[in-house]
């Protein structure tokens, strides 16, 4: 194993004292409990947003913390959920007086974790919702969830959620923002190499020099199936066709579309995917009116992508373009 790292057990937390002192403009970070939360928090009368969940998938959450987007992010050790504790922390110092939003993808441990937090904080007098992302259409159930995971669309749940509390939505209605666009997204992702977690100082799984895994979770469960490598466009035509099929996307549709590095893609290889997948949602009379690529939820090193497609309308359409400011994303400031 080859990681820029002192001590294993430290990862996460020097990792985070890195972040905050990088983004000092935008976070600060709690160390006991650990949390990283908007600089300005709480802003009074705003819906505030917790998310988090394992490390190792950054910038997922932390880079998404800042106006416009998270009001704070917890990020457990990597790959495992954070306890309630740091939980209820983030939700108190967010808490503005027009409630709380969770959002959390749907991995068992981070699910319990957080309606426990979501408890406590309730009975501190806090008023939580929880929205649940689980877009991933690769499989039905895993060994890390009861039902569809959590992915790419997480991002854009976050995004367009944010956008909804900033402009003074309340939060049954940032709630039904977030519920919305987790009902209209559909990722899908492939492996082409695995990680290395930092504690466990080997591959989390084993693929052959020419073998890749379609359908992989985030934390390298495995996917629909292993495949010797093909070409780029194949890939996307098996990484599309569940997606397309799954909502289902009809013609005429605007979409924005978002094609994800793993942690270790180089941008030359995403726009390839971006390139044939705007290709075939076109010849599908689906029209790509936004997108997004980059490494933006990521399993460390792992090398592969995933594809997200979310249905727009004209409120989704404007919430995305909102201004954000947060350290993965920027514009419109």
């Amino acid at each position: 194993m080859k990681k820029l790292i002192n001590d294993p057990k430290n990862v996460v937390q020097e990792s985070v004292a890195g972040f905050a002192a990088a983004h000092a403009d935008i976070v600060t970070a709690s160390t006991d409990p650990l949390f990283i939360v908007r600089s300005d928090a709480p802003v009074q009368g705003k819906v505030g947003i917790v998310s988090g969940g394992g490390s190792g998938h950054e910038p997922l959450h932390g880079g998404f913390v800042g106006y416009g987007m998270l009001g704070a992010a917890v990020p457990g050790p990597v790959f495992t959920s954070p306890t309630p504790d740091p939980i209820v922390a983030a939700t108190k110092a967010v808490d503005g007086g027009a409630g709380v939003l969770h959002i959390v993808k749907n991995y068992t441990g981070d699910v319990l974790n957080f309606e426990t937090a979501a408890d406590l904080a309730a009975a501190d007098g806090i008023e939580v919702r929880s929205v649940v992302t689980n877009d991933d259409v690769a499989v039905q159930d895993s060994l890390y969830t009861a039902g569809r995971r959590g992915v790419g669309g997480t991002v854009l749940v976050e995004k367009i959620a944010g956008a909804a509390a900033e402009r003074g939505d309340s939060l049954d209605e940032v709630a039904a923002i977030a519920e919305r666009v987790n009902a209209n997204v559909r990722t899908m992702g492939v492996a082409l190499t695995p990680c290395v977690v930092p504690h466990a100082g080997e591959p989390s799984f084993t693929l052959g020099d020419d073998e890749i895994e379609i359908g992989i979770g985030i934390h390298g469960e495995p996917g629909r199936e292993r495949i010797t490598l093909e070409p780029a466009d194949a890939i996307v035509d098996r990484l599309l066709g569940p997606i397309l099929s799954d909502l289902p996307f009809e013609s005429g549709q605007s979409v924005l579309l978002f094609v994800n590095g793993m942690g270790g893609t180089p941008l030359v290889e995403l726009y390839i995917v971006y390139r044939h997948a705007a290709e075939v949602l076109a010849q599908h009379g689906i029209t790509v009116v936004r997108n997004l690529v980059g490494n933006y939820i990521t399993a460390l090193e792992m090398q592969g992508t995933s594809i997200s497609v979310l249905k727009l309308d004209d409120e989704l359409t404007e919430l995305w373009d909102a201004p954000v400011q947060t350290a993965a994303l920027r514009w419109g400031r």
